[in-house]
């Protein structure tokens, strides 16, 4: 007869140790703790509750937070500022409130067992919605599905499998005009059910270990992720030109491919700033090796590109070679710093470089270990580390769950390591990389991670396919994953298995440049696919986009630098404005994002020339012709190939910069686009781009104002020396006339404005395409660059 599950019942004794509320069930222990006012920790187990629970995701202390309580014959009450959470003593079960005793979350069923699995059972609210869980397929809304957090190698993966490359196991609920979010901090697997299979609850569960939530609670979507991402940490301010396009191919090689890629690059005149080596730079796959005939000079290599403005990238996997006489197996076998087997034998599996051992990265020694390695890349110029197969992943794709990880010191097994692996390969990395150059933002990019990856990494999600339904699923996941935390993500531009057409790469790039991470890139045996190697109409539309990103570079670093403040991501889905509204979670409209607050992008598939998307409250501008059009509403917009849908918010505020070939190129004038008929403050952020003296405000930070009839540039804040020389400012949507600035009035001019160019077609007969996508006769007023407080009125 197997076994039956067993859950918490009577709470039979309660005590307070340190802020901490402590009870007693029949089968089980419970702890309560707020760690600020809307955020409640709640662990629970069939032991007694350990003092500390060690974490790799959570870096936050608990505020000192005195909640007030009351307890009587049926219940437990516990009330913050912003939270009041019930605790029924007759059967454990916990209910979450508002201050207006409005119910957030309850519990359907006391948290039970199974074995050694933990789950905790929600109710369903009415048309209760579920946003995040970071890299997952499926709908903006996952209702009605069921995911599984396991870091898995998936190549080619379909646009509706799980689970993925990347562990995040968070989520929003939005139901009845709140919102609320919950974090499970249990690196086992985990699964996230919210109604697939069941009409009755909700629930979570974890294979194993504590049951270590966080609940929090705000009165919008930004709300949750600012806390959220200030209980796993922020992602820190990266390099400049890491904001760059990057041109990355399985596998560019000999050394002479990689000249001539940065020559063509120069020589069209397409902007980038990273150029990628995969694999095949290494000798016999080896990491810490080169390869001694298809890059016999790699010093040499990196130094000239580096004259052009571009920035090396190299691929570094955790898998080490089982080799005598292979630096990094000698000393590692040395220092034993090798996932074993219990009986204490290194474990082996296959993978690129034949067998091989693997770093045991959950351990402090051995990062470590592994930041004394990469000198190797280092002081040859490297200044970019892609970290990839760091599932772990080995042929077979099948690791025995018994293999022992140090896990800080708490000894575990691959059950409970596994989703952290990746996460702390790439904490050895970022870690390392800036030993190395201490003065210096690292750029690290990793496949696999877990909640809080944001502190050391940027993240792309894996071996897509060129199609247009990876596309579209590219677009959910990089908004998906803003909604965990990891504001700088993107995919595969064009995608990486399979070859696009030339219409997909030309959608796929006009798309990606308004994402946080832009990379190229494409799987061996196939298609050459840079911008170039389409046809001359997808160059010059690839040409528009890219270069056009580079001119929006202000804005991009401003909000990248806003998300290392608050945690608030560059793509953002309607849920952040509108999570309560029908056609936030429509499929038609689910792939529409903001970047940022004002500009708002409509991706679509390739063969498709018009599409319907849904104009949010208030007055909007089209982004290449100035038009005009009323909001709450649905419209049918003309989307040609070389046109993406884009549209602007009145009140907007847009910096931008003149075109540059890549980020080292430093901006002589800050065009600001003022969208007229609204109003709206942004704060527009200025450093050197590369390291941390803007740590030490070596920086430039100024809030910008718009109001009805007056523009309002606050004074500077920060040391940093700007290298502008002007500011440029051009209104659209309104032509004010008799401008004054300081109270002294300024000359006007007239200008036509196009942020793209046309795309011509090398048959002389055909009409160049995009000649409509300009605004004639903007006002444009010049003004010498000051750090001074600035007033325009008009």
């Amino acid at each position: 007869m197997g076994k039956i599950s067993v859950g918490l019942n009577k709470v039979d004794q309660i005590s307070v140790e340190k802020d901490y509320f402590n009870f007693k069930s029949d089968n089980g222990f419970g702890a309560i703790k707020f760690y600020r006012d809307s955020v409640v920790n709640v662990r629970i187990s069939r032991d007694k509750i350990p003092k500390k629970s060690p974490s790799f995701a959570v870096i936050q202390k608990p505020e000192k937070i005195k909640p007030s309580y009351v307890q009587d014959e049926g219940s437990l009450s516990l009330e913050s500022h912003k939270i009041r959470l019930e605790l029924n003593l007759k059967n454990a079960c916990l209910s979450f409130f508002d201050k207006n005793s409005k119910l957030i979350s309850r519990d359907a069923l006391s948290t039970r067992w199974t074995g050694t699995e933990v789950t905790v059972c929600k109710e369903l609210m009415q048309d209760e919605k579920f946003v995040g869980l970071g890299e997952k397929t499926g709908p903006l809304n996952r209702r009605g599905n069921a995911y599984v957090n396991w870091n898995t190698d998936k190549f080619g993966y379909a646009v509706d499998e799980d689970p993925l490359y990347l562990s995040t196991p968070f989520y929003i609920g939005i139901h009845n005009g709140l919102v609320y979010g919950i974090f499970v901090d249990n690196s086992h697997k985990t699964t996230f059910n919210f109604g697939a299979s069941t009409d009755r609850f909700s629930w979570f569960s974890a294979e194993d270990g504590l049951m270590n939530y966080y609940f929090i609670y705000g009165n919008t979507v930004a709300d949750i992720i600012e806390d959220y991402t200030w209980l796993t940490g922020r992602m820190k301010l990266p390099p400049l030109w890491s904001l760059g396009f990057q041109q990355c191919r399985y596998s560019y090689y000999p050394d002479s491919e990689i000249y001539q890629l940065a020559q063509t690059f120069r020589e069209k005149k397409i902007p980038c700033d990273v150029l990628y080596l995969d694999i095949h730079y290494m000798q016999d796959y080896k990491a810490f090796t080169f390869h001694e005939e298809r890059f016999p000079e790699p010093a040499k290599m990196i130094a000239h590109i580096r004259e052009s403005g571009f920035k090396t990238a190299v691929i570094l996997d955790p898998g080490i070679k089982v080799e005598k006489g292979y630096p990094p197996y000698d000393s590692g076998i040395s220092e034993e710093v090798f996932v074993k087997y219990p009986d204490g034998e290194n474990y082996t599996g296959e993978v690129w470089p034949g067998k091989s051992h693997f770093p045991d990265f959950t351990a402090a020694k051995v990062r470590k270990w592994w930041q004394r390695l990469l000198p190797f890349y280092a002081d040859l110029g490297i200044k970019g580390f892609w970290n990839d197969m760091n599932e772990p992943a080995a042929w077979g794709q099948c690791l025995p769950n018994f293999l022992e990880f140090d896990f800080e010191g708490q000894k575990t097994t691959h059950r409970e390591a596994r989703n952290v692996y990746g996460m702390q390969m790439a904490r050895a990395t970022a870690e390392g990389v800036h030993s190395c150059n201490p003065s210096e933002r690292p750029f690290v990019l990793t496949r696999a991670g877990f909640s809080g990856i944001q502190r050391f990494s940027a993240v792309w999600t894996g071996d897509n396919v060129s199609s247009d339904e990876h596309l579209m699923a590219g677009v959910r996941l990089v908004n998906s994953l803003g909604l965990t935390g990891i504001s700088f993500c993107g995919n595969d531009a064009g995608g990486f298995v399979g070859e696009a057409s030339p219409e997909l790469y030309a959608r796929w790039i006009s798309v990606a440049a308004f994402q946080p991470f832009f990379r190229a890139h494409s799987n061996v045996n196939t298609r050459d696919a840079e911008p170039w190697s389409f046809g001359e109409i997808v160059e010059q539309i690839a040409r528009n986009y890219i270069g056009l990103r580079y001119k929006l570079m202000p804005l991009i670093y401003s909000l990248m630098r806003e998300s290392s403040v608050n945690g608030m991501p560059l793509c953002r889905s309607f849920v952040f404005e509108h999570p309560h509204h029908e056609n936030t979670y429509r499929e038609e409209f689910q792939h529409q994002f903001f970047m940022g607050r004002d500009l708002m992008v409509c991706p679509l598939e390739s063969a498709e020339k018009f599409l319907k998307i849904w104009l949010p409250p208030g007055l909007w501008f089209n982004f290449w012709t100035g038009e005009e059009l009323k909001g709450d509403r649905e419209i049918i917009v003309e989307a040609p190939l070389w046109k993406l849908p884009v549209f602007v918010r009145a009140g907007a505020l847009i910096p931008m910069q003149e075109l540059s070939q890549h980020l080292d190129e430093k901006p002589k004038s800050l065009i600001l686009h003022v969208y007229g008929k609204g109003s709206s403050t942004f704060s527009f952020y200025q450093d050197d781009g590369a390291s941390y003296n803007y740590e030490n405000k070596d920086y430039k930070l100024r809030e910008i104002v718009l109001q009805e009839n007056s523009l309002l540039l606050n004074k500077s804040i920060g040391n940093y020396p700007s290298e502008l020389r002007d500011i440029k400012i051009i209104f659209h949507g309104i032509s004010p006339e008799n401008i004054k600035v300081n109270g002294l009035g300024l000359k006007t001019e007239k200008v036509r404005n196009r942020f793209v160019e046309p795309v011509y077609s090398i048959d002389t007969f055909s009409e160049d395409k995009g000649r409509d996508m300009y605004e004639e006769n903007l006002t444009q007023i010049t003004l010498d660059y000051s750090d001074d407080e600035m007033m325009i009125k008009w």
